[in-house]
């Protein structure tokens, strides 16, 4: 894999310290690149200095006050770990024994057997199996982003997947990885693999629409740090795909996205988009994002291996927010191998998105399930259970998971809507909706209501509740569950994995009872990601769920 162009001043600064202790070097690196939130040791001057500051009147402050969109972070940065992620990675590096510069690459099996000559084929084959056709020059680049374009254009209109389809910028970056092929040079499993992005991510010349008509003709003239990283890995981007308005449902400007099991069924959302175009075979690969259940979803609904990262562990930078301590990218694919493949790179810290972070990842293929303490709730599917204690676990009964929250979404989501709902620094007043037994102010607003005082306080019960999960998680390495968690784990910022066990009726509703994927999820404890991906491997190396495809889109 190529190095991003700021790692070889980072191998130089290393080398620098190197003479330094290795404790004292990584707590400075944590410090540069964790915002630690507030302090108690501020002195009485700065604080006589920020007190002339509040003298000002409030007018004043809005003559000064720098205007503010949607990404502008604060200052104050979530920690996924409740002791403080700096402490927690330098338990990590010291026990990995690693550079955080450094980082293991993924083999992938060459190409043995016939080329298939089904286009349809070659187009639900992982990532991982299409890198070795590629690699060893079995098909180009262009022919396999041809292949895509033209399943794009002819399951799209069903499907309603596809915000902008990236034709010529596609086949641009196609001829270059051929070019690069051809010459000797290959940078890594993504080279020359199509792909596409969740329409909240910015590409250079492309509209940006955050599934809003609002924005339909908006261009944010500028690449998402994810979009750098996976170019600079050789993929080809070919489509912006659908999300709900605004990273909610499946509904979003065009209409509703549609699974690829069942047209008649919604795609889950907010990550839909993703999820239908890569169960339907019309990418590679995608990327979604997680606030509260976006990427767990959608996979889950269309059959797919996903992986929601660890808090803080992949670049937002470019991507709209919708909650700075609770966003997260991720991969959605065909296998767990492939999500492994690509979060490998384009995970670590970025000094445009201050929450993140460098920690090992150490993806195995063939893990000893023994040396791992697998829990499990009482939703686990039983078959998945089974088939871990045959490959050597033995998991164990998890005790009850803490319950709680904050109102960190609602007040988050006001903030960074605020140029949109109150683009005049007023807010007009709005009829509240009547939905549900109790009527509600409209999106974006109910934040607004919502004092200093008990935002804060929530805050402080978060990290109760996120003390209260690492007692749960002691002693597990990850734990099995039906439901996926999704509330809880995306307040605490641990990793999950998705990945299908079995194939039936998964939905209770009448009008959708279709032959489709089922999925469990696995929880992984803080920065455990390779950990629940080798083992979602693992059990896929023995088992043949996640390559069954929707039988209608060949």
């Amino acid at each position: 894999m190529s190095k991003r162009p700021d790692m070889a001043d980072q191998e130089k600064a290393f080398e620098v310290h190197q003479g330094l202790e290795r404790r004292s070097f990584l707590k400075m690196a944590a410090g540069a690149a964790i915002s630690a939130g507030t302090t108690s040791t501020v002195s009485s001057k700065t604080n006589l200095e920020v007190g002339s500051v509040t003298g000002l009147t409030n007018h004043r402050l809005q003559e000064v006050a720098k205007p503010l969109g949607n990404g502008e972070s604060p200052a104050l940065q979530f920690q996924a770990n409740p002791g403080g992620t700096g402490a927690l990675l330098d338990k990590l590096w010291i026990a990995d024994g690693g550079s955080p510069f450094h980082s293991d690459q993924i083999g992938i099996d060459p190409w043995i057997e016939p080329v298939p000559t089904d286009a349809a084929e070659i187009a639900f084959l992982p990532v991982h199996r299409l890198a070795a056709l590629i690699r060893q020059r079995k098909i180009s680049s262009v022919e396999l982003t041809e292949i895509y374009l033209e399943r794009m254009k002819r399951f799209d209109p069903i499907l309603l997947c596809a915000v902008t389809v990236l034709e010529d910028k596609a086949y641009e970056e196609a001829r270059r990885a051929d070019s690069e092929l051809q010459s000797g040079k290959w940078r890594g499993p993504l080279h020359g693999i199509p792909w596409g992005v969740k329409d909240l991510f910015s590409v250079t010349g492309a509209p940006t629409t955050w599934g809003s008509e609002d924005f339909k003709n908006r261009v944010i003239d500028e690449d998402a740090e994810l979009v750098v990283r996976l170019r600079e890995a050789g993929a080809v981007l070919i489509a912006k795909l659908a999300t709900g308005e605004f990273a909610r449902g499946d509904n979003w400007y065009r209409g509703e996205t549609r699974n690829a099991w069942n047209p008649d069924q919604g795609s889950s959302g907010s990550s839909a988009g993703p999820g239908s175009a890569t169960a339907a075979g019309l990418v590679g690969f995608s990327i979604g994002t997680e606030t509260q259940g976006s990427i767990v979803g959608p996979s889950r609904r269309g059959g797919l291996s996903a992986l929601r990262p660890t808090f803080g562990r992949i670049s937002r930078h470019g991507g709209m927010v919708l909650s700075w301590s609770m966003d997260k990218p991720g991969p959605m694919c065909r296998s767990s191998k492939d999500c492994a493949l690509v979060f490998n790179a384009i995970h670590g810290s970025d000094e445009k998105d201050p929450s993140t972070l460098t920690a090992p990842f150490r993806f195995k293929e063939n893990p000893d399930l023994s040396e791992m303490t697998i829990g499990y709730m009482p939703d686990a599917p039983e078959s998945f259970l089974a088939k871990l204690r045959e490959l050597g676990a033995s998991p164990q009964p998890m005790g009850s998971l803490p319950e709680g929250g904050s109102n960190a979404l609602g007040v988050e989501s006001s903030a960074a809507f605020d140029f949109y709902v109150a683009p005049d620094g007023k807010l007009e007043a709005v009829p509240e909706s009547t939905e549900g037994e109790e009527a509600r102010p409209p999106r974006f607003h109910g934040g607004r209501s919502i004092s200093a005082l008990d935002f804060v306080q929530s805050q402080r019960r978060r990290r109760i509740l996120m003390q209260e999960m690492a007692e749960a998680m002691e002693g597990f390495d990850m734990f099995v569950t039906g439901s996926g968690e999704t509330r809880l784990t995306n307040q605490t910022g641990h990793p999950a994995a998705v990945l299908p066990f079995d194939f039936g009726d998964s939905n209770s509703e009448d009008e959708f009872k279709h032959e489709q994927p089922i999925c469990t999820t696995i929880i992984g404890n803080l920065f455990a990601d390779d950990k629940i991906l080798s083992v979602s491997h693992l059990y896929q190396s023995v088992t043949d769920w996640h390559q069954r495809h929707p039988p209608g889109l060949r």
